[in-house]
């Protein structure tokens, strides 16, 4: 269910981050290698980057392939960025079609990713969702899994929580309210990426002054490691960092050193 990549580091296109790779992004959506549930990533797709001097990211999602868009070849060609949130979209039965519920999700500095689902929707999670502000239940970018998902963590960055912690404490949310599924989660802000592999493939490289985290590599080159299941995991240019989730708790962090 969906594939997705966040990068930082020196100015790239997003055409060499997305579409060239040869097992990238673009080729997830139609034939990924490692996904474990689903066969394809079809059903939107989104791109959210940074621009020098602009802590609010531009987002360019649509609501079917990314193959499909004419247009985005080009975009991706002449667009460089030092950050990136890109995501290819298999949709939860049940849930709504359309560019909106594409990721990145985003709200002011951060862009938001979803991989997995949450078993049960709407039902299961109705006593979660209550615990938010009304507000923010009206604020929801589209009716789907994963832009609840989405206001359940940035509830906790609102309220202080470092990025690695607000991630790891909705999976902890969600366990504690009896709700399943997968929760492979994708957040950056510009300046650190945080994840979560929590029922699908995780990976990243870190070379130098640049870091990529992706479902899955996009090519057989040296460099990638996965990241272990029930984990969390920040990272920046040239520190990585992984720590286990177990149900309930955030767990603590310990330096892993970067493959070269």
């Amino acid at each position: 269910m969906c594939r997705h990549l966040a990068y930082l580091g020196p100015p790239v296109t997003v055409d060499a981050l997305v579409l060239d790779p040869p097992f990238g992004l673009a080729r997830q959506a139609w034939a990924p290698r490692r996904q474990r549930h689903g066969t394809m990533n079809v059903d939107g797709f989104g791109i959210g980057w940074y621009a020098d001097g602009d802590p609010v990211p531009a987002r360019y999602r649509r609501a079917g392939p990314i193959w499909a868009d004419p247009g985005f070849a080009d975009l991706a060609r002449v667009t460089r960025t030092r950050a990136l949130l890109a995501a290819v979209r298999s949709a939860t039965g049940g849930t709504e079609s359309g560019a909106a519920a594409a990721a990145p999700y985003g709200s002011g500095r951060w862009l938001f990713s979803h991989n997995g689902r949450l078993a049960g929707w709407p039902a299961t999670t109705a006593r979660l969702a209550a615990s938010l502000p009304a507000e923010d239940l009206l604020a929801l970018e589209a009716r789907c899994d994963s832009a609840l998902a989405w206001a359940l963590v940035a509830a906790r960055l609102k309220a202080g929580a470092p990025a690695g912690q607000a991630l790891a404490g909705v999976v902890a949310d969600l366990a504690d309210h009896g709700v399943s599924g997968r929760f492979n989660f994708l957040l950056t802000d510009g300046e650190v990426i945080s994840a979560t592999a929590a029922g699908d493939t995780l990976c990243y490289r870190a070379a130098g002054p640049a870091v990529v985290v992706a479902s899955e590599p996009g090519d057989d080159g040296p460099g990638w490691a996965d990241v272990p299941g029930n984990s969390v995991l920040t990272a920046v240019p040239g520190a990585v960092k992984v720590w286990p989730l177990p149900p309930g708790t955030a767990g603590t962090p310990s330096e892993r050193i970067p493959p070269r």
